[in-house]
């Protein structure tokens, strides 16, 4: 009987699973609550969510996980940070929708305030998470195929520019479409872009330090030669 191999152990794929997670939770439960004002020299006042602090970085550590460890490795930790998010979304409901003791009455409105997301949000965080997240691992596989290895900052770069895209035109238009001016939720979507991508961009040397660590330290740089790109799989 041929044994199967066993799959390979890398020491620091489930901190990295472990750190995105903990992201993407912090840009969708904490960030949404807050809308922020602040002047910028030249371009005025800029209007934001204050999840666009939480949620670019969870995009950079999807460039790590799929230009370390591939495509599916990257794709396994992206449908964790789903089942993570829907439980939390879930659990957000229950407890707001729970009746307050008479102590808590006069706190029951905050409490809804910053955890009474509408199911309508909700879908278009999710979606949105699932679209943009999968074409910017996907784009950032492809061009390293393409680059032979060579120019991390360009599919850096290019697979923000693409996932952010995709992720900002998504959440706006499920999350608000008709209930704010197209004038105005046009240039959201696109501040937002701006904000998440010009964060991630700025990022970049810390994202080459922390893959050029974690290629050496696991022994491993992945070319998604061969790989099957569907987005609905597990396997490794």
């Amino acid at each position: 009987m041929t044994r199967m191999s066993e799959p390979r152990q890398y020491r620091y794929y489930d901190f990295v699973m472990a750190a995105y997670v903990c992201i993407l939770l912090c840009s969708n439960l904490i960030g949404p609550a807050k809308e922020t004002s602040i002047q910028v020299p030249i371009l005025g006042t800029v209007t934001f969510l204050a999840g666009v602090l939480f949620f670019p970085i969870s995009y950079i550590f999807g460039d790590i996980l799929t230009e370390v460890y591939g495509y599916a490795r990257d794709r396994r930790v992206v449908w964790a940070g789903f089942a993570a998010l829907a439980f939390a979304s879930f659990m957000a409901a229950v407890i707001v929708h729970l009746p307050p003791s008479a102590s808590s009455r006069a706190t029951q409105p905050a409490v809804e305030a910053i955890f009474g997301n509408t199911p309508r949000i909700v879908a278009a965080s999710v979606a949105a998470f699932l679209c943009g997240t999968f074409v910017n691992s996907y784009v950032l596989a492809k061009m390293k195929i393409w680059t032979l290895g060579r120019w991390l900052w360009t599919r850096i770069v290019g697979s923000t520019m693409c996932g952010e895209l995709v992720d900002s035109i998504i959440f706006y238009l499920v999350a608000f479409y008709g209930r704010i001016p197209q004038g105005h939720l046009v240039g959201l979507v696109f501040t937002q872009y701006a904000l998440k991508s010009g964060w991630e961009i700025l990022a970049t040397p810390l994202t080459y330090r922390v893959v050029a660590f974690l290629k050496r330290a696991e022994n491993e740089d992945y070319y998604d030669i061969g790989t099957n790109f569907t987005p609905f799989s597990l396997r490794v």
